[in-house]
């Protein structure tokens, strides 16, 4: 038996998932359960707090169950990351004043706009060292206190996801380093909550934000109370946490420069490491990292990769719903041997997965999804591949903007759901030019990178580089096909400037159905 037990959770977007590993990265429990999206209205996108709190203590009492009580006793340390950016406010008693309006949420467009006027784009982009977006927080806030004022008088502070849970563990308020740079909420260059924005929205930012904790800082303990509800022992540390963005870092193993990742999910997780901070006026921008000869990380969020399968199957896929049903397969086995029966190019049919907008590279709400080059003679099948080359064109336009900004890559190390798609692989392989190493199953699930965090942070582990060398390994190696990634560069021109030149038509036809949206209420 291993002397010491670490727990790491992920608050994602459509689950909640957790692990109970040993020191040696063996993974002796794991429960899940699923997340509900909820649409109060246009570009609205909530989830209910409730449910995540009660999703996390049915997991760890599944959890807590399937082990012995000397296991119990040596679990050292939690530590939790969630989606971000999420807006939850709470009242002095840690009560959710509202549903979560969480990253999806597009409502507070206005109010994005509003701040980075009086600001001046420059300078805000200069503040918060990235590309305003409407998923980001300062937003949100002004959203909240122009549009439910009462609510807003009552709020003592305003959460992440995973902040949430930490208090309902710990009892404690607090935000995590990695995620107040992500908020925008905060001024880079002071590391603090900044004044200046909270100036133009007329929000005391200090009051309504959490005191900032570095990742592995432990922010307190299990309470008793907690340990009523959960079946864990009371008095585990809790780590502050983390993203799931910088906690996908930990689990697939970027510990040397050259070296990419991908977390392919619902969404796509990106990183690339660099020697050097990268400007703050560059569409994806570097943060800080801790592992040791990686000082920085490129990072970078894709809205919809898996996302866009799955609209896919459901919007366009019957047909191949039932021919699966027929063979006998699940449906995702099927479209990827489908796919593979279409040439690459998609038989000149190219697909935009911009259908929740984009955030990397190109940081606008109102893009939208596409298929462009249709004819007479296109098939399902070729409207298949496209919208696997189309996601894998979104990943190659985040990498070449890395690029342009010095960020280096000489491989790509992918995990997720999309990580079992060999053709997906394979075309990403072939549209990068580098090879596409698919990690072990253990290795890469956020949840394995929560629990080296907790590690990290308790001092079971003491070298991470070394931790997660050791820890996380590859299953397979996929090269380029040579002659799909000739056909790609000569189309991925073709990708990035068709956008750019609908870019504007495309502003234009979101505000007019907006308008026309309106009219038919």
């Amino acid at each position: 038996m291993a002397e010491n037990y670490l727990i790491g959770m992920d608050l994602g977007t459509t689950n909640v998932k957790a692990i109970l590993m040993d020191d040696q990265g063996n993974v002796l429990a794991r429960a899940s359960r699923e997340n509900h999206l909820i649409f109060p209205g246009l570009n609205m996108v909530e989830q209910d707090p409730e449910e995540w709190w009660t999703n996390t203590c049915q997991i760890f009492r599944e959890i807590t169950s399937n082990v012995d009580d000397e296991v119990l006793k040596k679990i050292r340390g939690i530590s939790i990351s969630s989606q971000t950016v999420t807006m939850l406010p709470v009242d002095k008693e840690g009560k959710p004043l509202r549903n979560a309006m969480i990253w999806m949420d597009g409502r507070s467009a206005k109010e994005m706009h509003y701040i980075s006027m009086m600001l001046g784009h420059d300078h805000f982009v200069d503040i918060i060292g990235g590309q305003p977006d409407v998923a980001f927080l300062p937003n949100k806030i002004l959203w909240f206190k122009r549009f439910e004022p009462e609510l807003f008088s009552r709020t003592c502070k305003v959460l992440q996801a995973s902040s949430y849970i930490n208090l309902k563990l710990t009892g404690k308020m607090t935000a995590d380093k990695d995620q107040a740079v992500r908020t925008q909420c905060m001024d880079i260059n002071k590391l603090c909550w900044s004044k200046e924005i909270g100036d133009v929205m007329d929000v005391d930012l200090d009051r309504i934000l959490p005191e900032i904790s570095e990742v592995t800082d432990i922010i307190g303990t299990v309470t008793e109370e907690a340990s009523a509800v959960t079946g864990l022992p009371s008095g585990i540390p809790v780590a502050a946490g983390a993203s799931d963005a910088l906690t996908s870092v930990y689990a697939t193993g970027l510990t040397r420069l050259g070296e990419g990742c991908e977390s392919s999910g619902t969404t796509s997780l990106v990183f690339v490491g660099s020697k050097e901070a990268s400007a703050n006026n560059v569409p994806v921008v570097t943060k800080p990292y801790s592992v040791k000869g990686v000082p920085y990380i490129f990072d970078a969020l894709i809205n919809t990769s898996g996302a866009a399968l799955k609209w896919y199957i459901g919007a366009m896929g019957e047909h191949d719903v039932q021919e699966a049903k027929k063979q006998g397969k699940d449906v995702y086995t099927y479209i990827n041997e489908a796919a593979m029966n279409v040439p690459a190019g998609s038989n000149g049919t190219m697909f935009f997965p911009y259908l929740l907008g984009e955030r990397a590279p190109l940081w606008n709400s109102h893009a939208r999804g596409m298929f462009i080059g249709m004819s007479m003679s296109t098939r399902h099948e070729d409207f298949l591949r496209a919208v696997f080359e189309g996601t894998a064109f979104a990943l190659r336009h985040v990498v070449e903007t890395i690029k342009a900004s010095g960020g280096t890559i000489d491989c790509l190390r992918i995990t997720g759901g999309g990580s079992k798609s060999r053709t997906w692989s394979r075309i990403k392989a072939s549209m990068l030019k580098v090879p596409v190493m698919i990690l072990d199953d253990r290795s890469g699930d956020v949840p394995f990178g929560d629990a080296l965090i907790a590690g990290q942070a308790t001092g079971v582990f003491t070298d991470m580089t070394q931790t997660i060398k050791s820890m996380i390994g590859i299953k397979e190696v996929i090269e380029p096909t040579p002659e799909w990634s000739e056909i790609y560069d000569r189309l991925y021109p073709y990708y990035t400037q068709i956008y750019q030149d609908l870019d504007k038509d495309l502003l234009r036809l979101r505000n007019t159905w907006m308008e026309i949206e309106k009219t038919q209420k």
